[in-house]
């Protein structure tokens, strides 16, 4: 069964969600991301992608006491992404309750840091976020497209010992116009050991069922979610 992973993106402290990662494009959804977690966590939700686009976006976390509060008052095992860039950060996101830590930007720009975190906490605990346009990797809260590929990317990371990979269709993101099942399924012709968790387009349950079908282990759901296209209730088949 595939594994349902709301994310709770973070801009100010706000829980927010933008549109194909423009930061013009920003829509708040709640200004207390603990009153969402909380709700993810009744409805039986496990996991949580937690994001801060703050942190991202400047290259320094900004939003570690979201992370604080919800790993405190929820048993959910939360993920956390954006801005982490040393060790101290590393750590501090560990301190802070996080289970498994998303490394992006610095996979690429410093990826011998990725090496030693993955050998310092384990692989498991170390994710591996590629954000991608036209099947290229960008970086920088998505602000900065590279000439990466992402075959080469995986390729490069997975002889590095990652495990699991969450990519994201930029194109796609927050725009609730359907998955790019024909990327996940080139990724996972080429890599199929990996654990490939899909991100970005998922618009209603006939996506997630794609997904699963596909060979992804995890699907984030960000805006269906908040728009209402995809209920909790929905998820409860997914969620045993």
């Amino acid at each position: 069964m595939i594994e349902i992973i709301p994310a709770i993106d973070i801009i100010d402290g706000k829980c927010v969600r933008l549109s194909q990662g423009d930061f013009a494009r920003k829509t708040i959804y709640n200004e207390d991301p603990l009153t969402v977690a909380k709700q993810f966590e009744k409805a039986g939700i496990k996991r949580l992608h937690l994001v801060d686009l703050d942190g991202a976006r400047h290259g320094k976390i900004k939003n570690l006491k979201v992370l604080k509060s919800i790993a405190n008052n929820t048993k959910l095992k939360i993920d956390f992404g954006g801005g982490i860039k040393t060790d101290d950060d590393i750590e501090s996101v560990f301190d802070a309750g996080a289970m498994m830590a998303t490394i992006g930007s610095i996979a690429v720009k410093h990826p011998e840091l990725l090496v030693t975190w993955m050998k310092q906490y384990g692989a498991k605990k170390i994710l591996l976020g590629a954000d991608v346009k036209n099947e290229r990797l960008a970086i920088g809260g998505w602000l900065k497209q590279t000439n990466i590929g992402i075959y080469e990317f995986i390729d490069r990371n997975v002889k590095r010992g990652v495990e699991t990979l969450f990519c994201t269709d930029i194109a796609k993101d927050g725009m609730l116009k359907g998955v790019s099942a024909h990327l996940y399924s080139r990724i996972l012709l080429r890599f199929p050991g990996l654990n490939l968790i899909a991100s970005g387009g998922v618009s209603s349950i006939d996506d997630i069922n794609i997904l699963q079908r596909t060979g992804c282990k995890g699907v984030i759901i960000g805006k269906a979610l908040y728009e209402g296209n995809i209920t909790l209730k929905d998820l409860k088949p997914y969620l045993k």
